[in-house]
Parts: C-alpha cells; sequence; structure tokens
C-alpha cells in the first residue's frame, strides 16, 4: 500500500489521532520534548491572527508515519511581505525532530504536497539538528528547491554524565564553583530538586516567572514568560509537560522563596537545560554554576546520561556548560525556497547579497 497524505487543521480536536502520533515520535530516536503533544499544542493555542496552522499526516500500511505541523504566516522582506512557512513552536522549541518515519523517495510527494496546500516563497525549518531523521529527505528537497541555504545557528554544548562527575571539577571552574558554594552557605540558601507534577507545576511557575521578571530577562523582554502569548505557551506547554514528569528544576531558595532556578527538560536520560534566570540582589552569589552541577548530580543519582544546553547563542556563548562540555550538537536552519515566482525573487536576492559579502572589504582589526 502507498503512502496516504492528509490535512488537519489542529492538534486538538478529538479527533486527532493522538495516540497514533505518540507511537511514531517514540520510534524516532532523535524526537525531544518539543516535540511532544502537549508542547506543540499550547504552541498552536498561542497562535496569533494571521498564522495558519495546518498539519500533514502521512498514513502507509494503517500506520501513522509522518506529521508535520506547519504554521503559513506572512513576514516582511523590506518593502514587500512573502508566504512562509514553518514548523509550528518556532521561536520558542529549542530543537526539532521532523517526524518522519519513511524512505526518502516519499519526499518529493510530500514536498509537492506542502507547496500545494500552503503555498509559499519560503520553507524555514529551524534549530534542526545534525543527523536528524529527516535528513535525507531534507537533500532531496534542497535539490528541488529554487534555492536553499543551510546556516548554523548554533553548536550546543553538551556533557556527557560519567562516574568522573563524581570527583570536582578541574581548573578555574573549581575555584568557581568553591567561591560560590562558600557565597550560598554564608547566606542561608539552599539548593532543591523538583520534579514537577501537574498539581504543583503552577506555584512553580509562577515561583520561577518572578525571578525571570525580576531579571534582566525581564527588563528586556526576552524571556520565555515576557508577553502574554509567551506566558500562556509556557504554562500550558509546562503543565503537560509535568503530567509526564518530563519537567525537572534546581531551585536556590532563600528564607523559602526561589532566588534562582534552572528549568530542565527530561527525555530518554537527557535533561534539556531549558531556562535560567536569578534576582539581582543576588547576582554575586554565582549560582548558575552550583545549580548546573546540581544536574549533574542529580544524573549521577537517577541514571541521567546526558546534561544537553539545549540552544546558545552562535558567537560569544556564555553558557556553563561549556566548561564541562564532552560534546556538541550542531543545530541549524534550513530554508528551501520555492518554485513560485517570489519564491525564486527571494532566493536570487539571497545569491545576489551573498556574492557582494564575500566581496566586501574586510573591517580592519583595532590596534591594541
Amino acid at each position: 500500500m502507498g503512502l496516504r497524505l492528509s490535512w488537519c487543521a489542529s492538534l486538538r480536536t478529538p479527533d486527532f489521532p493522538a495516540a497514533d502520533y505518540e507511537a511514531l515520535r517514540q520510534r524516532l530516536a532523535g524526537s525531544t520534548p518539543f516535540n511532544h503533544l502537549g508542547w506543540l499544542r499550547a504552541a498552536e493555542a498561542a497562535l496569533q491572527p494571521g498564522q495558519l496552522l495546518q498539519v500533514l499526516l502521512g498514513y502507509k500500511n494503517g500506520q501513522l508515519c509522518l506529521c508535520l505541523p506547519l504554521v503559513r504566516q506572512r513576514e516582511a522582506f523590506g518593502p514587500i511581505s512573502l508566504a512562509v512557512v514553518r514548523h509550528l513552536g518556532y521561536p520558542l522549541s529549542d530543537r526539532i525532530a521532523l517526524l518522519i518515519d519513511l524512505p526518502g523517495n516519499a519526499a518529493g510527494k510530500v514536498l509537492r504536497a506542502i507547496r500545494k496546500h500552503l503555498p509559499h516563497a519560503l520553507l524555514q525549518l529551524s534549530e534542526v539538528p545534525d543527523g536528524a531523521a529527516g535528513d535525507n529527505w531534507l537533500r532531496r528537497w534542497a535539490s528541488r528547491s529554487s534555492t536553499f541555504e543551510r546556516r548554523l545557528t548554533c553548536s550546543v554544548p553538551v556533557h556527557r554524565i560519567s562516574d568522573a562527575d563524581r570527583q570536582e571539577v578541574s581548573g578555574d571552574p573549581r575555584y568557581k564553583l568553591r567561591r560560590a558554594r562558600k557565597r550560598i552557605a554564608a547566606c542561608g540558601a539552599q539548593v532543591r530538586r523538583v520534579i514537577a507534577t501537574k498539581d504543583t507545576i503552577s506555584e512553580l511557575l509562577d515561583a520561577i516567572s518572578a525571578v525571570e521578571a525580576a531579571s534582566w530577562k525581564g527588563d528586556d523582554e526576552v524571556g520565555i514568560f515576557s508577553g502574554e502569548q509567551r506566558r500562556q505557551w509556557m504554562y500550558q506547554a509546562f503543565t503537560a509537560l509535568a503530567g509526564e514528569g518530563l519537567v525537572c528544576l534546581v531551585l536556590l531558595e532563600l528564607d523559602g522563596r526561589c532566588i534562582s532556578y534552572r528549568l530542565g527538560l527530561l527525555e530518554r536520560g537527557r535533561v534539556y537545560d531549558y531556562n535560567l534566570a536569578f534576582e539581582p540582589a543576588h547576582r554575586d552569589l554565582g549560582s548558575g554554576r552550583v545549580l548546573l552541577e546540581e544536574f549533574i548530580h542529580w544524573g549521577l543519582d537517577d541514571g541521567w546520561q546526558w546534561v544537553d544546553a539545549s540552544r546558545v547563542s552562535l558567537e560569544n556563548s556564555s553558557h556553563q556548560l561549556h566548561e564541562r562540555q564532552t560534546e556538541r550538537v550542531d543545530q541549524w536552519r534550513l530554508s528551501c525556497y520555492s518554485w513560485r515566482l517570489d519564491g525564486i525573487a527571494l532566493g536570487l536576492a539571497l545569491r545576489c547579497w551573498e556574492w557582494l559579502k564575500a566581496r566586501l572589504p574586510t573591517p580592519a582589526a583595532s590596534p591594541q
């Protein structure tokens, strides 16, 4: 039996094949908490006017083998706006797996279906890791695009937890950790590990969102809880994930009140270090390293294999996991420009810019 494709308009309706979706997600080793149906349903609830969700389902021999929740919207490119299609969850999902369990010879049929149902100038997938299940598909999609761009967005530090972590870390991080522990002990603060549940998650989110609001992330409105749209998304998503036991936190508390935290998502022995913040009044404690080490020690106690930074800045990343890094995960932004006139023109503009940029003089280094 061949591949049968169909579209649906929501992940939240009773007739969405949730059990089939979860079976597909579990079959694919690269799936992450950001592919969890609870996370994506929260992302759908946070969509804004002008954003259209369409979910492409693919069945073969009666089994769900493909699910791509795609959002179409118009975005500005200079003085004009063009249709862009992205995977649901952008920009707050740190890493996605394309839920595709099919051979690459079906890639052309699927891309044609997307272009017909969701006409666009650009299909863009963000935070796709090396070795993703759909790599073969993406190569085929690239060959069927008027222009294809593959740009590195971040190199994520990852730490493999091992018995060596029972020993004190060496080098400069050792002294930074010792100083931080002394300051924390001197002020009487305590570190606490928490696996959130549906009953406790709301109170925990209230506590950590208040810390984020007081931090520079709140001041700059770049936090995961900044604005009603993001706040709604995060509360609904973490509530769903907490119901599955996937939300873990390490909290630094003073007099029973959270003053610093790291929020992680736990999946298949890997904790994704998704978010952290601290109150400005307690910045001198240096709590970040202490809480990160607590994740590592927690992993030793509970048999986790990895601590994963989830996403970092491409340049000048200050994530403290760089000090403990044993491996890395490269994540990419993949851009497929269509063969519509607007897609061809947009891809041509990109190629012209890249050609021009390569020929511009390099700025001279500043004198020392």
